[in-house]
């Protein structure tokens, strides 16, 4: 706008304002904007906090938040610190990725790592309908962006429920859909003790075996040629952290090949033996928020990828926690998850450019 408007030549900045300080402007901003409550609560707006926004990210927890009754920021420190010491805070659960992309750095052995990964039912499966409903009942959609996690283990609550119904035979998902028994099926989908069949754990555990492999194989380079660039002294701050990037995602592909294997054998081993199959006792889970008939999902998968911060969350998740934004003052950065109660102050926005 400053070289096209037909005033430009008579602006000041036309000369020494580039595109380049406009890059830097807009990265600024946008690495250290906050979203923060208005004045009486009922909406958030964003907006700046010098010196806070000039703290580094660190493991730990997120010890920030708004007060809205005297509408301030209010931090605790994660730990003691002694004069002259840099102070660090906990941005978030935010993987490498976002790191990267929202606030410009890569932050080694990130235990909140993790690789995006899309799946769904197909609407030519001859079983869709019931996986459909199955799914449903347990409140997560047909087709979806998961998880897999740089920690033990790699998969979520909800996806491990994905693929218990995704790999369901018809009798299987009848069992889930009819009877007395079907509700308290659907509270074990996504609780690991609890398998749907042996047949069914290796069927599920084979398909991410597979489906991480062919991730791993869509990549130019190996791991090992990743190691050895990076040794390279002459190597670009930028360049840096694009393999980093690419190096941990493949790692995180790779540990959940080896974890997906490592389970099928041991399910495996338990079909050939005929082993009994655990039985599910009510006292074994929380309750459903709300009556018998609620066919939302259980709070032990609910609270799942919450927990893990990531953004592809389901759309009622967002919703809720949107509403809630108000009542818990600052809301968790881009991830849109309050923290903190009513009475206490809410949580604080998780990303700003590593310094």
């Amino acid at each position: 706008m400053l070289l096209t408007h037909p005033h430009a030549n008579k602006l000041p900045l036309k000369d020494s304002f580039t595109y380049e300080d406009y890059r830097w402007a807009v990265s600024s901003v946008m690495t250290r904007q906050n979203q923060i409550p208005t004045e009486d609560g009922s909406r958030v707006t964003l907006a700046l906090i010098p010196l806070w926004d000039m703290c580094n990210h660190t493991n730990g927890l997120i010890t920030t938040g708004y007060n809205l009754e005297d509408d301030r920021c209010e931090c605790v420190a994660l730990q003691d610190f002694q004069a002259g010491d840099q102070i660090y805070i906990f941005y978030g659960t935010r993987s490498n990725a976002e790191f990267v992309i929202h606030s410009g750095f890569f932050f080694d052995n990130n235990s909140h790592d993790r690789v995006k990964i899309k799946l769904g039912v197909s609407k030519s499966d001859r079983l869709y309908a019931m996986k459909a409903e199955v799914l449903a009942r347990a409140g997560i959609p047909t087709s979806s962006v998961f998880a897999l996690h740089f920690t033990e283990p790699p998969i979520s609550a909800q996806l491990l429920a994905f693929l218990r119904v995704f790999c369901m035979t018809e009798e299987e998902l009848k069992e889930h859909l009819l009877g007395d028994s079907a509700i308290d099926r659907i509270f074990t989908l996504g609780n690991s003790e609890f398998p749907v069949s042996w047949d069914n754990e290796v069927k599920l555990w084979t398909f991410l075996e597979d489906r991480a492999s062919l991730l791993l194989k869509t990549y130019k380079t190996t791991i090992e040629e990743d190691k050895i660039v990076l040794k390279n002294p002459d190597l670009s701050v930028r360049a840096t952290m694009a393999i980093k990037l690419r190096l941990g995602e493949k790692e995180i592909l790779e540990k959940a090949v080896k974890s997906a294997a490592m389970n099928r054998e041991y399910y495996r081993k338990h079909m050939e033996e005929r082993a009994p199959l655990p039985r599910y006792e009510e006292s074994d889970l929380g309750l459903l928020e709300g009556s018998v008939g609620d066919s939302r999902l259980p709070l032990v998968l609910r609270k799942l990828e919450e927990e893990a911060g990531v953004q592809e969350s389901l759309s009622l998740t967002e919703t809720v926690s949107k509403a809630k934004a108000a009542e818990n003052g600052l809301i968790n950065g881009e991830n849109v998850i309050p923290n903190g109660t009513k009475e206490s102050s809410g949580s604080m926005d998780e990303a700003k450019e590593q310094l």
